[in-house]
């Protein structure tokens, strides 16, 4: 454990003491925090609890979640919100989560990946919670998945219930609205993916259910959080011209020299994706339009 760690901890229990005096009234003029930890959970719980509840996000744009620590302000502010929304397997959450949960009794929380097939593989062994087979660990960008996505909803739909039963009706509404324009997603991803490459190259592995959802094959240059050797970049380059890959994904808080080695060597386009972005439904439509532009099917002789 890092030394730094205690002392955000007491910090964080200072906060916690003062949180029921400093926490905001839920009278009307000010509405109570949800706290969660990446921009797509804000974009999910924000279109089922509307106003209802302040949504705040712990791990900030342009900051890793495998890797990211919490500031002790941000330690202070989830001290004082009602409830905390995870994804369930990421770095941050399988650092901090269970401390902040031990330190903060009167804090909710909800793990919204809860009832999603889960994926294992060798990629995330070290680095995320190990498959009681041993040798796997849990892929943990669930909600990179139009399927995903329909499950997370309902996660927040149920934890909603409990921390506001009073608006059941409206919350319902609300998540009606959702998984509608889910479905819609999944719709326009299966019509543009149609027409469009089945096999494609990410730098980080974070399209593995959006791939099993479409049936697509993701080749991951990161492994196990590592850089690719130099004898691993050369198969990545043979692979890629074998499998005829025409798309590299790399997405902002990664370095791309590898990824633009590799497009360099094989002709194939570099596409900046971002699964973090706020707006999950655009990210996954760009990663199907990607797939699609740069497809180039071998004409028929």
């Amino acid at each position: 454990m890092k030394p730094i760690i205690p002392i955000l901890l007491s910090l964080f229990l200072l906060g916690a003491c003062k949180g029921k005096e400093n926490r905001p009234a839920e009278d009307g003029t000010e509405p109570p925090r949800i706290a969660v930890t990446i921009e797509p959970l804000r974009y999910f719980t924000e279109a089922i609890a509307g106003d209802r509840f302040q949504v705040t996000v712990i791990v900030p744009k342009g900051s890793s979640p495998e890797t990211y620590d919490p500031s002790p302000r941000q330690l202070i502010d989830l001290a004082q919100s009602k409830a905390y929304f995870r994804t369930g397997y990421i770095g941050f959450e399988q650092v901090w989560a269970d401390k902040l949960a031990d330190n903060a009794p009167h804090l909710h929380a909800f793990d919204l990946s809860e009832g999603i097939d889960l994926i294992y593989d060798e990629s995330h062994a070290h680095r995320h919670a190990a498959h009681e087979d041993g040798g796997k660990g849990v892929e943990p960008h669930v909600w990179c998945s139009t399927a995903n996505a329909q499950i997370i909803a309902a996660n927040i739909l149920k934890a909603l219930h409990v921390l506001d039963k009073d608006n059941d009706s409206l919350y319902l509404e609300r998540y009606k609205a959702l998984s509608r324009r889910i479905e819609r997603t999944d719709s326009l991803i299966r019509g543009t993916l149609a027409k469009a490459d089945s096999t494609f190259m990410i730098y980080h592995p974070a399209l593995s259910y959006f791939a099993r959802d479409y049936g697509l094959r993701q080749i991951a240059i990161e492994a196990g959080g590592k850089e690719p050797s130099p004898a691993r970049l050369q198969d990545l380059i043979g692979l890629c011209k074998e499998e005829q890959v025409h798309v590299v994904f790399v997405q902002p808080e990664f370095d791309r020299r590898n990824a633009q080695l590799i497009a360099d060597q094989t002709g194939t386009q570099i596409v900046d994706l971002n699964p973090l972005a706020y707006d999950w439904e655009k990210e996954m439509l760009h990663a199907a339009s990607a797939l699609r532009k740069y497809h180039n099917p071998v004409e028929p002789r």
